[in-house]
């Protein structure tokens, strides 16, 4: 996946075409982390070698999500699965993430508007990590990165604009670019997210679980907040006619 249709070519939410300002600032804010952290490489004063592991260590498991210390009360726990929200772990992994919350983000907050979908964003992250740390209690690997919170945008999505066409690869494919309906995208991700967790357990370090919660969650929000909105209008009758 590497674009989508412009946002102004397709229907309008009830905030118009206002830029998506919390997406754009979320995707600054997660670089601006990313690159003052010890996980960038760029700051001298982490150090190098064995010096800046143990610094990217100590880093996220204080700001990440540690299963077991997060459970048993040791972290704290109303706030590490949200600053672990805006961390990543290397930068393939920041520019992955970043890379769907770009394409798929702006077009959802427009439809939800700009307070909804911070509140959306955020708190489909938190569960996702929650479920996370619930489905692995005794873990020790530290959870970080923005991927239950976008995997909850990409549910979204799923659900408000399923036939928007966005430009994808695909390895099967010989990672040629071709156009397909988005919905054959994201279901064709979601695939990918369970059948790995229904092939290794979803092991710590690997947080196929929160995707898929996260995915579920931003549909099943979608659903019952817009469903309405699907509704057919009536074709109007002209005048002096029966309704058929």
């Amino acid at each position: 996946m590497d674009g989508t249709d412009r946002a102004d070519a397709l229907p309008r939410g009830p905030h118009g075409g206002k830029r998506p300002l919390v997406t754009y600032t979320l995707i600054g804010l997660c670089c601006l982390i990313f690159l003052i952290g010890p996980a960038s490489g760029l700051v001298p004063s982490y150090g190098t070698g064995d010096a800046l592991r143990e610094a990217q260590s100590a880093y996220f498991n204080r700001w990440g999500v540690v299963p077991r210390a997060l459970l048993s009360g040791a972290a704290k726990p109303l706030t590490a699965p949200l600053t672990a929200l805006f961390l990543h772990g290397n930068w393939l992994h920041l520019l992955g993430n970043l890379l769907f919350l770009f394409v798929f983000g702006g077009m959802v907050e427009q439809r939800m508007g700009p307070a909804r979908f911070v509140l959306f964003y955020l708190g489909t992250g938190y569960v996702a990590m929650l479920c996370y740390a619930a489905s692995h209690p005794g873990s020790a690997e530290t959870l970080v990165g923005a991927s239950g919170a976008i995997s909850g945008v990409l549910g979204a999505f799923l659900y408000l604009f399923p036939r928007t066409r966005v430009t994808s690869v695909f390895p099967f494919l010989f990672f040629l670019p071709l156009r397909f309906p988005a919905w054959i995208v994201l279901v064709f991700w979601l695939t990918l997210q369970w059948l790995a967790v229904r092939q290794d357990g979803d092991g710590p370090g690997v947080a196929y679980l929160a995707h898929v919660v996260g995915f579920t969650l931003g549909f099943l929000y979608a659903w019952l907040r817009y469903r309405r909105a699907r509704v057919t209008t009536p074709t109007p009758v002209p005048e002096g006619e029966s309704p058929p």
